[in-house]
């Protein structure tokens, strides 16, 4: 019987060396002559363990990892093809403690599956949700993702049964899907490990939303920093079609929906689904102006959804679950599952897919196993470049939309970047308002201007130059680009300087001066 060894592909694992190790293992098994198949499947999430290589066994996956190409030899010479012991072995995968905590609903197949393999798609319960859409009236199938408390995980949390519904009843002779997979945000990787490790949840969830609302053709808008993934994507779409996933008749229902992937240059702010919009008709990618919304007149003028990877990644299993599975999840209004992305100066980095609800500190002290450095947890980033800077006295705060507005600050995409002592926070602030000042699309005088101004007056505080009246000033400037942005850089961008001035007050005095020893 062929065994299956299984070593990433995902992007992640490459910049690792798991390329080397594919290469290393292909050539040791070919030595040996042993009867083994190499699956190069997408990641688990556990970032600190790549490249985390896996071997299939009676008894289920066992995993190793970090793996190096040196460390090949001695791993099959441990036993590898039967899941001996060896230094780098980390037992069975699913009982690895970061993996066993998680409830994986949207990620259920990422790592586990190969990404490109539709009969392995199908065999881990791929397109039952698509199969139940086909036989369903499309307000039904609206009614069923409205009642599952589905939000947008984009960051804006705007229920996706309503934009749906106003897309489904909007008057237009073509109708389109925009999957928004323009993940700029620091610390985000989630949209990518989807493309890369499990494409075809993300077709099949573009295509219910297509047969939910009329719409018969689909674009992922993604960025040209992800190659893999586009290649990845690409190569889904291919398969699917040419499986009758995708086409004139999906999966012989009558009714068409096809898709492609496009790729943007790289501007943040088309991460904004109207600047998105006029990047993918070819134009410049500025903001437009609202009404009128992207779901009466979008793409080319026409109705049009726009969600996030994740947004169209968790339909499938509402469809095939139902509504209350999947809305048994979670707290409040914030319902399901959330993948969250732990990066920075952390011990364990990785993806955590759990129900909303999990208080801040739990995330990083006790998931993310508190900084790498060893040195206390000074801060914390949720939710990208624009979002607040917690302090420990917040990490009590659920992952919770609500919640989190409610202390100032934002879910965003849910990638958590996490900082220790050493960390600057007026270094951070300017920063903030550097990134906006850089990558504004220019068409607000608050986010363009204000932006530049306010790395001026944080240069000004580092100096000691009039330091209480720049604070002032840097708040006050805030508050103008709070309220009188276009669109979210220019108004999110005071999440950050607001929250650092804030919990973090000394770092924006003077530093106390030293006097010379007598």
């Amino acid at each position: 019987m062929t065994t299956k060894i299984y070593i990433p592909r995902d992007a992640a694992a490459l910049a690792l060396g798991a390329d080397k190790v594919a290469k290393a293992m292909e050539d040791a098994i070919a030595a040996r002559g042993l009867d083994v198949t190499i699956v190069r499947n997408g990641s688990r999430g556990l970032h600190w363990l790549e490249p985390l290589v896996e071997v299939e066994t009676s008894e289920g996956r066992v995993a190793y990892g970090p793996v190096r190409a040196r460390d090949v030899a001695s791993l099959l010479d441990a036993g590898l093809v039967a899941g001996g012991d060896h230094a780098l072995c980390l037992g069975k995968t699913e009982d690895i403690p970061f993996l066993k905590q998680q409830t994986r609903l949207t990620f259920a197949r990422c790592g586990v599956i190969d990404p490109v393999s539709l009969d392995d798609y199908r065999s881990h319960g791929g397109l039952r949700g698509l199969e139940n859409a086909i036989a369903m009236e499309p307000m039904a199938i609206v009614a069923q993702v409205t009642e599952s408390g589905l939000r947008g995980r984009g960051g804006a949390g705007f229920p996706t049964g309503i934009k749906w519904k106003t897309v489904l009843e909007a008057a237009g002779e073509r109708k389109y899907i925009v999957c928004n997979a323009d993940e700029g945000d620091s610390g985000t990787f989630a949209d990518r490990m989807i493309m890369e490790g499990d494409p075809f949840v993300l077709i099949e969830g573009m295509a219910i939303s297509g047969i939910a609302t009329g719409a018969t053709k689909g674009f992922i808008y993604t960025r040209s920093e992800y190659p893999h993934a586009i290649a990845t994507m690409a190569q889904a779409i291919e398969i699917a079609r040419a499986a009758g996933v995708l086409g004139q008749s999906v999966l012989g229902s009558g009714r068409a929906f096809d898709m492609e992937v496009r790729t943007g240059a790289g501007a943040y702010v088309c991460g904004e689904e109207t600047a998105l919009l006029n990047s993918l008709e070819g134009k410049r990618g500025i903001v437009r102006a609202k009404p009128p919304l992207p779901a009466h007149k979008g793409l080319f003028d026409c109705p049009t959804v726009i969600n996030n990877v994740i947004s169209l990644a968790s339909v499938p299993i509402i469809m095939d679950k139902g509504a209350a599975f999947y809305r048994d999840f979670g707290m409040g209004r914030s319902r399901g599952t959330i993948p969250i992305q732990i990066a920075g100066n952390v011990r364990h980095s990785g993806l955590f897919e759990t129900a909303f609800g999990l208080p801040l500190g739990e995330i990083i002290d006790h998931i993310g196993g508190g900084t790498a450095s060893g040195r206390p947890v000074k801060a914390v980033q949720v939710g990208g470049p624009l979002g607040a800077y917690f302090p420990r006295a917040l990490f009590d705060t659920p992952f919770d939309y609500e919640a989190f507005a409610a202390r100032d600050g934002l879910i965003g995409h849910a990638g958590i970047v996490v900082f220790d002592d050493t960390a600057d926070m007026l270094k951070q602030a300017r920063f903030a308002m550097e990134f906006c000042a850089i990558e504004s699309c220019g068409k607000c005088t608050p986010c363009r201007i204000g932006s530049i101004r306010g790395v001026e007056v944080a240069d000004k505080i580092a100096a000691g130059i009039e330091p209480e009246k720049n604070r002032e000033l840097l708040a006050d400037l805030c508050n103008t680009m709070k309220f009188g942005s276009l669109c979210a850089l220019g108004g999110f961008t005071p999440y950050p300087v607001v929250s650092a001035m804030t919990h973090f007050p000394d770092d924006f005095r003077p530093a106390p001066l030293v006097e010379a020893a007598e």
